[in-house]
């Protein structure tokens, strides 16, 4: 089985040097479907990601919903022959218009089978702001698919991620506590509010990137899915919130971004990241040698 280091080197002699590198990361620029189709088998461990959504931002070119479904196909065929035997894959997804069948058709709903993947669950994020409309209800949900390369031999780490937010935690049956004393598993619809922009409510996360998750929904994915080590892959980076998340948890991780711009804006963050990690360890230094 191939280290984490090996992993590494393999990814540099494959692609060349990497857009942005630093310790226990590494960013390509290309096409992820070319790029992934020259690593070898099950290397990685978790793979956390969100595609284009085909509904014409600026990142992407409109394909019909048959192509656009097939070119899906492609790299997550290549996602689950990278996939360790117990990895797992996290799919986000949002909606797009099907001529003559629907205006706001769920992506998951078209994708969902069309994986050599096993379906775990779909797990809801219900965000709290957005696009107000006045001819149907205003959105706030968009859906991720949990995949496992195997039904039944996968990465779970529930007590990872348990929320402490018990209504009666002390309460208790026969004697016993009928909570568990780190908190109870979370729903499916997990409640977590967007990286906003504009003027005086900009998120203190925020890039410039025009489509960027929250720290927090890939956080407990990579928690609970994933062990410290691990090596995450994130096939469309965008602006780094996987491997920011990855690296804060102590994995390991490989990113892949078409455009140029937004390897260098992750890259940008990264840095940030470890920056800030490291004046924080120095003021920890200085107050314990007080």
């Amino acid at each position: 089985m191939l280290t984490q280091a090996n992993i590494f080197s393999l990814c540099r002699s494959a692609f060349g040097s990497p857009s942005y590198e630093a310790d226990g990361v590494a960013i390509f620029q290309g096409d992820c479907y070319e790029l992934m189709r020259h690593l070898p088998p099950e290397i990685i461990n978790l793979t956390v990601t969100s595609p284009p959504y085909n509904i014409g931002k600026e990142y992407e070119n409109i394909l019909s919903v048959t192509q656009y479904l097939e070119w899906c196909e492609s790299w997550i065929r290549e996602i689950h022959r990278l996939t360790r035997s117990d990895g797992t894959f996290w799919l986000n997804l949002g909606y797009f218009e099907v001529s003559q069948k629907g205006r706001a058709v769920p992506i998951p709903y078209l994708l969902w089978d069309r994986t050599p993947f096993y379906l775990i669950q779909e797990v809801v994020w219900n965000y709290g702001a957005g696009v107000a409309c006045r001819s149907m209800f205003s959105p706030r949900n968009e859906k991720f698919l949990w995949y496992a390369k195997d039904a039944i031999s996968y990465c779970f780490n529930l007590d990872d991620v348990r929320d402490p937010d018990v209504k009666y935690p002390n309460q208790k049956k026969n004697g016993k506590l009928k909570c568990n004393p780190l908190g109870k598993n979370p729903t499916d619809v997990w409640q977590f509010p967007k990286v906003t922009s504009g003027r005086d409510r900009s998120s203190d996360e925020r890039t410039s990137h025009p489509a960027q998750f929250p720290i927090a929904v890939i956080d407990r994915i990579i928690r609970c899915s994933s062990n410290e080590g691990d090596v995450i892959l994130d096939p469309f980076m965008g602006s780094g919130t996987t491997a920011e998340a990855a690296l804060r948890n102590g994995r390991k991780v490989i990113g892949f971004e078409l455009d140029p711009s937004y390897a260098e804006i992750a890259g940008r963050r990264i840095e940030n990241y470890f920056e800030a990690k490291r004046f924080a360890e120095a003021q920890t230094e200085l107050a314990l040698s007080v």
